[in-house]
């Protein structure tokens, strides 16, 4: 938590309370003056270049490019001494951005065909490129163009004779304030000075969020308004926790927040007790609580919270910032460190869980106008069985390494299902064959995330072994709302009477067929959704990392019974809010210290 609370902010009377309501990615409180960064575009210009000149600017833009390699190079190496290596690998994307043939041979292309100066081209071509991946419908990929904005401007500023830019700080303890911060930016600031993020743009996947989570302190995303309401010098307090920034916070403001982070601080240290116990409710009901990641790399998070083992690795994240498809043998390798770093426990792999559009840069650009409801995940994986099987290979070969579930997601019927265990048998048969070890009764599972998958999970159970709910999407299709999308959020109900009948079909199938059943989703690590999934039959849960002990403390003070009444009042209940509301009572008379 933050521990930075009431740091020398002289109190401003005169000045109105305002409060601005964002996205909490890394927990705490903290108090300070702002200082306000924001991002000036540079002006680029534009001019015709002859035949002569071309060399001496391909020569200039390889040279600005060996430049920028050993500017990220010394970041990183910046940010492993500060943090450590597991932080500084995020400049991996930035060394691939730098090397990506891709996008460097456009740039070479464009510079002979137009005969235009190099910083015009570059500028335009890096433009195009961010626009293309801004329009995919995955919010981590949107995210990721944040990488290549943050190299592309390095570029552009070497290109034109500049140096770093100039990054806003303060020799006093301050909240950072911006509409985006890169890794870049991130790397330059004083640790012991900035005592929390805000920004407008971002989510809980942004590098900040990320950064901020290692750094201990608060940070608030998604702060659509800031933008010209915050000067320098003003009076802030930011809440991590709850997603809040809070101008000019009056007296009584700080008081109600001295007893919070007082409050939080003694939440964590009781959270920090149970890290190693089992999560088990008060009548003796186990849940298996696991954690949701997308790298290898954090296996040392799933450790650290107490997780039993992954039970959603997003095996996507590996395809992403690179030109090609990872090898067999990358893949495979892995899946293996997981798979071995989980032992004893389980590790679920998801097959890939992208659309066409994300991966253009190997198979080439896709023009779907609704990538929501488009060629993605299974249906792009089916669609090309050569591609999926190298995966589907590399998932059967670490399965001799450990305990590993293979997911198919997006599956919307038993057709789908087939036809990927007819290439999955395919696979199995070529790596008997070549003598190659696997898991011979490997369990196959599906995400449950489309309304038709919910309805027809009875026939669906017949011939897996597990399901797990995907509730983000599947209550996004249910309810035909884009969760994405900032002017409809409030029609993103998890307590919606018709999410509720879909996830009590799904739970009755899995039970009446005697398969494994959990909850991947969102909704598995709001705690006040809990008590809702207990008494709906869930016993398997996974999570964020960050949330695991939270859900792990919220299990342990509920019984079935009262979470089995819950449920049946809700659903005698025609309104979502009235079921959130009635979920929210339980919570707080159980486990009200971790609702503040």
């Amino acid at each position: 938590m933050g521990g930075y609370f009431c740091r020398a902010v002289s109190e401003t009377a005169s000045k109105p309370e305002i409060r601005f309501r964002g996205i909490g990615v890394a927990p705490g409180i903290a108090h300070a003056p702002v200082v306000v960064h924001w991002e000036v575009d540079e002006e680029v210009p534009v001019r015709p270049i002859s035949v002569a000149d071309l060399p001496e600017e391909i020569a200039r833009f390889e040279a600005v490019l060996m430049a920028t390699r050993a500017e990220i190079l010394e970041m990183q190496k910046r940010i492993e001494n500060a943090i450590g290596a597991r932080d500084a690998s995020i400049f991996d994307a930035h060394l691939l951005v730098v090397e990506d043939r891709t996008l460097i041979d456009e740039v070479l292309r464009t510079i002979e065909s137009s005969r235009q100066n190099v910083e015009h081209v570059f500028a335009t071509v890096y433009e195009r490129y961010c626009h293309t991946l801004e329009q995919i419908d995955d919010p981590y990929l949107r995210e990721r163009v944040v990488d290549i904005q943050d190299v592309s401007r390095r570029i552009l500023r070497h290109l034109l004779g500049k140096g770093p830019r100039d990054f806003a700080t303060s020799e006093n303890p301050h909240i950072l304030a911006a509409r985006i911060l890169t890794p870049s930016d991130t790397s330059l600031i004083d640790r012991e000075k900035v005592l929390g993020f805000a920004t407008e743009a971002g989510s809980k996947t942004s590098h900040s969020a990320i950064m901020a989570r290692s750094l201990g302190i608060p940070a608030v995303a998604g702060l659509h308004e800031i933008f010209g309401a915050l000067e320098t010098g003003d009076s802030v307090l930011l809440d991590g926790t709850a997603g809040l920034l809070i101008l000019n916070p009056g007296q009584e403001t700080l008081k109600e927040y001295g007893r919070i982070e007082q409050r939080r601080e003694a939440v964590e240290e009781q959270l920090d007790l149970i890290r190693d116990t089992s999560s088990t409710t008060r009548d003796g009901q186990r849940v298996v609580l696991s954690a949701n990641i997308g790298l290898p790399e954090e296996m040392a998070e799933v450790a650290e919270c107490g997780a039993e083992g992954v039970g959603l690795f997003r095996s996507e994240f590996l395809f992403l910032n690179r030109e090609d498809i990872p090898t067999e043998d990358e893949q495979m390798a892995a899946y293996r460190t997981v798979a071995e770093r989980a032992s004893p426990h389980a590790v679920v792999i998801r097959t890939l869980d992208v659309g066409g559009d994300k991966l253009a840069e190997a198979f080439g650009p896709s023009n779907e106008e609704s990538p929501f409801l488009g060629c993605r995940a299974i249906r792009y994986c089916l669609e090309r069985p050569e591609f999926f099987k190298i995966q589907l290979r590399a998932i059967l070969r670490a399965s001799a390494f450990g305990k590993i579930r293979l997911m198919y997601p997006m599956i919307s019927g038993v057709g789908e299902l087939r036809r990927a265990n007819a290439l999955l048998e395919e696979c199995k048969t070529e790596l008997s064959a070549a003598g190659t070890a696997f898991d011979t009764s490997l369990p196959v599972g599906i995400m449950i995330e489309i309304p038709s998958a919910a309805l027809s999970a009875d026939h669906l159970a017949r011939e897996v072994s597990f399901f797990s709910i995907g509730t983000n999407d599947l209550i996004q299709y249910t309810l035909a709302v884009d969760r994405m999308n900032d002017a409809i959020s409030s029609l993103f109900e998890p307590t919606h009477p018709a999410v509720l009948r879909l996830l009590r079909t799904v739970v009755d199938a899995a039970r009446a067929a005697g398969i494994g059943l959990s909850v991947c989703g969102e909704m598995a690590g709001d705690v006040i959704m809990t008590p809702l999934l207990l008494g709906l039959g869930v016993r398997e849960m996974s999570a964020a990392p960050p949330l695991v002990l939270r859900v792990k403390k919220a299990i342990q003070s509920l019984d079935v019974e009262s979470c089995e009444r819950l449920m049946a009042e809700a659903r005698e209940r025609d309104s979502g809010e009235d079921i959130l509301h009635l979920c929210e009572q339980v919570a707080r008379s159980r486990y009200a210290e971790l609702l503040d």
